[in-house]
């Protein structure tokens, strides 16, 4: 027969397995933590109501937007090596015309991306277009998104990109890199996800 000391080692080696095991099965129970993006992007596709102009037409955006900071030299601004906000990606837009009953479209690359919590704006330029969007091709446009919640959107050509020019006259304003206004038109149907991430410094040497 064992004795006392022998059961007491023994029933302090289950124990301390026990404790183990518990301890093991709860790690692999809890989820791991998602991995923080490196780098900002936008995606996602949607149409979207523009509530100032109430029509049958549907508008949509197709986003597939990624920062590639400092890949595009730029030195005639001192940019040799970039900007923090330079990026890649495609932007499809597609815009049924209810009244013609037609569809047009066009595709633009993104050159520019700047995100905050749950809103990004970002440029791209058009690369691609219908024949009755011929002249938007190398035209950059400014795209914005709010993702908290219930996405918004909003798009430069569509309200206030005006200026003046030299008479005084006013006239439709180009279109800077990673310019575009607030998001201002509900999404309809659809989802679009902006994860953000810190503008990074310039890399050293």
């Amino acid at each position: 027969m064992p004795s006392a000391k022998i059961k007491a080692v023994t029933l302090t080696v289950a124990a301390a397995a026990a404790v183990t095991a518990c301890a093991t099965s709860a790690s692999a129970a809890q989820p791991r933590a998602a991995a923080k993006p490196k780098t900002a992007s936008v995606t996602g596709a949607g149409s979207f109501r523009l509530t100032y102009s109430p029509d049958a037409d549907v508008r949509s955006f197709a986003i597939d937007a990624h920062a590639v900071p400092y890949s595009r030299p730029m030195p005639e601004i001192g940019a040799p090596g970039g900007l923090p906000t330079d990026a890649r990606g495609t932007v499809r837009i597609s815009h049924y015309v209810a009244a013609q009953r037609t569809t047009l479209r066009a595709e633009a690359e993104v050159d520019c991306l700047a995100t905050s919590p749950g809103n990004a704006t970002l440029t791209a330029k058009v690369v691609r277009a219908d024949d009755p969007l011929a002249d938007w091709v190398g035209r950059r446009l400014g795209f914005s998104v709010n993702d908290r919640g219930h996405d918004w959107v909003g798009l430069s050509w569509a309200v206030g990109n005006v200026t003046q020019n030299e008479h005084g006259a006013w006239e439709e304003s180009p279109v800077g890199t990673c310019m575009a206004p607030a998001a201002f038109a509900p999404v309809t149907q659809g989802n679009f996800t902006v994860r953000h991430v810190d503008l990074p410094p310039a890399p050293q040497g």
